[in-house]
């Protein structure tokens, strides 16, 4: 069995709280953005996080918000892992750190090239996330990993069909999915259950 761990992104419905229980991943997230069609508000995500069984971690995704709003849905025990993904600095990682010591703050970047891996290398977060970026449900260039000395959440054009690639080839710590197990912007219980079972089956 792979230690990779898996996480399913952006729950917005009952329905992707439900499909989360029965598969089972290690994370499931929440996305706080507002341009996003997969935005939850802390009401929503509170619902979720209730509906949900207790051992799947929840993840908070954020865009440059306020470390306010960061700190408020910690300490409801709404999410219990943090997800930056805009040009958060480490000035800012510490700040939140100072608010919520203990709390897991995970690091997006957008993977282009070589000089992108150095930045992510060096970051002060406790976990780096790497991602395609761009929204396309593509992959970004996977060779560009090898080597990478620092565990790292893969992200980025994940499907049932080539997670398990991705764990075999890369070992990560994590798997993250999100357009992968949806069908027309929508979660679809079927790939979620079979992503899950391919990751694992490494």
């Amino acid at each position: 069995m792979s230690g990779t761990r898996i996480k399913i992104c952006g729950l917005f419905r009952q329905q992707d709280a439900e499909y989360v229980n029965g598969a089972m991943p290690d994370y499931a997230g929440f996305v706080f953005y507002e341009k996003s069609h997969r935005n939850v508000t802390p009401e929503q995500a509170l619902m979720l996080r209730r509906l949900m069984h207790p051992e799947i971690i929840t993840v908070g995704v954020f865009v440059d918000a306020p470390r306010k709003l960061i700190n408020a849905l910690c300490r409801e025990k709404i999410i219990s892992c943090i997800q930056l993904h805009g040009k958060e600095s480490d000035e800012y990682i510490s700040g939140l750190r100072d608010m919520l010591s203990g709390t897991v703050i995970w690091k997006a970047y957008k993977i282009r090239s070589a000089a992108d891996l150095e930045a992510a290398l060096l970051s002060k977060a406790d976990m780096v996330l790497l991602d395609n970026g761009a929204g396309t449900g593509k992959c970004f260039d996977w060779s560009l990993l090898e080597g990478f000395p620092r565990p790292f959440i893969l992200a980025g054009g994940l499907t049932p069909a080539n997670v398990s690639d991705a764990v075999s080839r890369f070992h990560p710590y994590g798997v993250d999915l999100s357009s992968g197990v949806e069908t027309e912007g929508i979660k679809d219980r079927g790939k979620i259950f079979a992503a899950v079972a391919a990751a694992r089956r490494v």
